[in-house]
């Protein structure tokens, strides 16, 4: 089932490449609903771990030789990490795709890249060998770019550009530290991922294995992204199309934050608690530079993609503390760990459903400046309570799936860094403010002459604003169905060996 979720995408968007007879709403139409299959697929992947009795660290396994003379196959499996995360990933694209757009060309091709993104990302969280992931995680680059740079508004070639070498860098980065880490194992070659885990071929701390660490962390750092590697992010959202924004935020952004758990904090784990440290303090900045200068953004889409950079910023943490904790309390690990996977869940959701909001903006005047809006409740009240609420989840509001993410986050570090918890929380004082002035100056005072016609959400995005923010506030209010799944696949990683 997971090869299926991610080659039937993939296949129909060659599919949509090559018929140039369908128009926009046949291309919708398929794109809509071959998005949905591997939604299903996980769904019933993700029902087999509530099955009762022992659970494989990975199920759903499968297993195709390809070039067998490097240890190099075809694997797809998860664990409750990954179905977490590839879960809200397909809800995403499902979303992003069925959202209501104006393309002025090409519209075909459109759906097609959005297809052939949704397989390649979901590539990245299904597979178990390092060589295919650093495929996925590569093509997903191409994806993007061609997304952006054709569709977007504005300086969107340039941004589009910048996407792409500074994410090519950082890809390059990783796979020379997936070298290095294949072959510094006992026994023979093997990209297999689970066979690294449990050889851990790299212990303690020397400079080949601070090397590979490196890498891997400048790598996943421009993915997620942290500071100071931040800088292509503002320029790709403000210029992308809304969907396409809210696939880069909620989707791609993961795949840096994941691969630090996949890879380092799974097969380096002495290595890992030796760095664990400034790994945190890197977060921490990042936590309070995406706050700040979010804060002082005129900007729509560049206030909310800033906080995308603080939102990382706690995930990062999160899984900093998990891995300082190596030779500590199993159970603190664990919390910081699921703390980040909520992190990520919740972080897909919210700031996707923000950036669709940005699209309908977009969509409706042509124009992100704060302070060209004002009393705009009176005329959408739709938008207006659908954006308070997903602010208020940004902003970590209790029974919201952030705070039940930022909660964990935070205890599970205090256990080790009370410092850096401390002053980590300045970052959430800093968010509820930005939402908050975010709020007044969109919705609340005089509604000027030229908003007066201004149109509410439609009833499709009200559908599907609806259906991502419920599941917000499910995981907020009754956040154990999600714990549990994810604790399956933290609790090996985080395990005294």
């Amino acid at each position: 089932m997971l090869t299926i979720a991610i080659l039937l995408p993939l296949a129909a968007a060659l599919a949509l490449f090559m018929i140039p007879s369908l128009g926009a709403r046949a291309s919708r139409g398929i794109a809509i609903g071959v998005a949905a299959v591997p939604l299903i697929l996980l769904a019933v992947v993700a029902a087999r771990f509530f099955g009762g009795g022992a659970q494989p660290a990975f199920v759903a396994t499968a297993e195709w030789p390809w070039i067998p003379a490097l240890g190099i196959a075809w694997r797809v499996g998860v664990d409750g990490v990954a179905i977490a995360i590839a879960l809200m990933s397909a809800l995403l694209f499902v979303a992003a795709i069925a959202w209501p757009i104006r393309l002025d060309r090409e519209p075909r091709h459109y759906y097609a890249w959005m297809l052939f993104l949704l397989g390649v990302s979901l590539g990245v969280f299904l597979v178990l060998d390092l060589i295919l992931f650093y495929v996925f995680f590569d093509l997903s680059l191409v994806g993007m770019y061609f997304l952006i740079g054709r569709w977007g508004h504005g300086e969107a070639q340039a941004a589009a550009t910048k996407f792409f070498i500074y994410t090519l860098l950082g890809s390059l980065a990783i796979l020379l530290a997936i070298i290095g880490l294949a072959l510094s194992g006992g026994g023979p070659l093997s990209f297999d991922m689970r066979t690294l885990i449990a050889r851990q071929p790299l212990g303690g701390v020397d400079p080949r294995s601070s090397l590979i660490l490196f890498g891997f962390v400048f790598g996943f750092a421009i993915k997620t992204p942290l500071f100071p590697v931040h800088t292509w992010l503002p320029p790709a959202h403000v210029n992308a199309p809304g969907p396409v924004s809210a696939i880069l935020a909620g989707v791609l952004l993961k795949m840096g934050t994941y691969g630090l758990v996949r890879i380092p904090l799974s097969m380096m784990r002495e290595t890992v608690a030796a760095y664990a440290l400034p790994l945190a303090i890197l977060a921490l900045i990042s936590i309070l530079w995406g706050a700040f200068v979010a804060l002082a953004q005129r900007d729509l889409k560049r206030r909310i993609a800033y906080t995308s950079v603080n939102h990382m910023g706690y995930t990062v943490l999160g899984i900093a503390a998990a891995g300082a904790l190596a030779s500590g309390d199993a159970a603190a690990r664990r919390i910081a760990l699921d703390g980040a996977v909520v992190e990520m869940v919740a972080h897909g959701l919210i700031t996707g459903s923000l950036f669709l909001i940005a699209g309908a903006f977009w969509q409706r005047t042509r124009d992100y400046d704060l302070d060209h809006y004002g009393g705009l409740a009176g005329v959408a009240p739709r938008m207006t309570a659908l954006t308070i609420v997903a602010a208020f989840a940004s902003l970590g509001l209790p029974a919201l799936a952030g705070f039940v993410a930022e909660f964990q986050i935070f205890a599970g570090t205090f256990a080790t860094w009370p410092w850096i918890a401390a002053i980590g929380l300045l970052g959430v004082l800093i968010t509820a403010a930005l939402f908050l002035n975010m709020l007044r100056r969109l919705f609340f005072g005089d509604l000027s002459k030229e908003r007066q016609d201004f149109a509410d959400l439609g009833r499709t995005e009200t559908a599907i604003l609806s259906v991502l923010l419920g599941l917000v506030l499910a995981i907020g209010v009754y956040p154990r169905p999600l714990l549990a799944l994810i604790g399956l696949g933290s609790t090996p990683i985080v395990a005294e060996r």
